[in-house]
């Protein structure tokens, strides 16, 4: 039976000791993580010698002492609750069709209004028109990064605390569960769709703030570059360029996304909440972030190319999702590659033992492995960190950790999976060996 209930799903991965050593390591090292990105960034024009410096000098408590800036900066709080209540009444207020969640273990289906998109364009022209108009300070979003981040984690943990003890009290549904392990509840989550007032809460903190939030940073990081040095490089053009089409991409298929691991799988707790309101503005967005100090010259010819390689990235990551999008929509009667769709039929009991069933994609782009579309993901965003050049390793953290990431989620997308569908997950396996790489592994 697919149940709420089953952990065995949850504690499988790349990753050991997930039930509680795991846990309690992100949590006391992801926060030190983010306020360090930031400094070196900002502070420390993206050089990590300096802070290395202090730390030999100093210790580590002492610098993180000087280093860690005050979560209370009013402009910082200004910041922050200016962007979310922005971003919780387009929730409510633009108008778009309804969107629906995949079923969940208990037999529910979550629905949304599918208005993110337009929502995207309304954030960044409203930024672009107070940037222009000197509502606010263009560059706010580099000027401000340090503080900000700080705020966030403070805000970011009480947001996690109300959401595990909501919970634990006051679900929203029946699609909960709690294991009797505190720390782990709170670092995965009891809840799998938790609403507060009406607004789904993975919905805010992944797509209207964690994604929302990237695509406006890092035009304000290039606006920043601009007040400094009186240009954009086109270093800097190409990293947010490419950012902002996977970003675009992103809302544009907001609706699919909702129906993805991070939804239907990753309940709402601090591994996804504080991951995306925090993490995602200090990491994601480093590559530009970067830039801003190290107006790197590319040149037109490796500029156009590194664009072009990764618009080709984002867009195959786009029809791959795509591709098994529309092969759902229409029960598997749509044409894969020009032939007709090959597929498994697995069968699944919920935990109202109802019995039903998903299709499983064989052929096209879910034919060459169960994750392939993790390939062109991490290209692309190789893609938006080449611009960097041989200047220096810190930017091309994120490529290694979103490698990481992804391969994680595919092992533990894996293990949900047979948990799910039994020996109809074995077949499928039997027709799509390869997890990641075609051929390979």
């Amino acid at each position: 039976m697919w149940s709420n209930k089953a952990k065995t799903a949850d504690s499988q991965g790349l990753l050991p000791g997930r039930a509680l050593f795991g846990p309690l390591f992100l949590m006391a090292s992801t926060p030190v993580a983010a306020v360090l990105f930031t400094h070196i960034f900002v502070v420390d024009a993206g050089q990590w010698m300096p802070l290395a410096e202090k730390f030999a000098s100093l210790g580590f408590l002492e610098t993180m002492k000087q280093i860690w800036p005050s979560p209370f900066d009013p402009a910082a709080l200004q910041i922050i609750f200016t962007f979310m209540a922005i971003q919780l009444a387009f929730i409510k207020l633009v108008p778009g069709p309804k969107a629906y969640g995949p079923i969940t273990p208990a037999g529910n289906i979550p629905e949304y209004t599918d208005n993110g998109l337009t929502c995207y364009f309304l954030t960044l022209a409203l930024y672009v028109a107070g940037a222009y108009n000197g509502v606010w300070e263009g560059g706010f979003a580099y000027t401000h990064l340090p503080s900000l981040i700080s705020s966030l984690n403070v805000f970011s943990f009480a947001l996690c605390l109300v959401i595990y003890l909501k919970g634990l009290f006051f679900p929203s549904s029946s699609d909960r569960s709690v294991t009797g392990n505190p720390l782990f509840d709170f670092f995965g989550g009891i809840e799998l769709y938790p609403r507060i007032f009406g607004w789904d809460i993975k919905l805010f903190t992944n797509c209207r703030c964690g994604m929302m939030y990237w695509g406006v940073a890092i035009v304000s990081y290039a606006w920043k570059q601009y007040e400094l040095y009186g240009y954009v490089s086109d270093s800097m053009a190409v990293c947010v360029a490419l950012q902002l089409v996977y970003v675009t991409k992103f809302f544009y298929w907001e609706a699919g996304y909702l129906r993805s691991i991070d939804i239907m799988h990753d309940r709402a707790g601090y591994y996804l909440c504080w991951g995306c309101l925090v993490w995602v503005p200090s990491v994601y967005t480093s590559q530009a972030m970067y830039m801003v100090q190290n107006p790197i010259s590319l040149g037109t010819p490796l500029a156009a190319a590194i664009f072009a390689t990764g618009c080709l990235m984002v867009y195959i990551n786009y029809s791959i999702d795509a591709q098994r999008q529309e092969f759902r929509a229409t029960n598997g009667k749509a044409l894969v590659w020009g032939k007709k769709a090959t597929y498994i039929t697995a069968a699944y009991t919920t935990e109202k033992n109802e019995k039903k069933q998903s299709l499983l994609l064989t052929s096209g782009w879910w034919g060459l492995a169960r994750h392939f579309h993790y390939i062109p993901e991490i290209l692309a965003s190789l893609c938006w960190t080449l611009p960097a050049l041989n200047s220096s390793f810190v930017p091309y953290f994120y490529v290694f950790y979103l490698t990481l990431l992804l391969t994680d989620r595919a092992f533990r997308d894996d293990a949900r999976c047979r948990a799910k569908y039994g020996q109809d997950w074995t077949k499928y396996c039997a027709a799509v060996p390869q997890l990641i790489v075609p051929g390979v592994f």
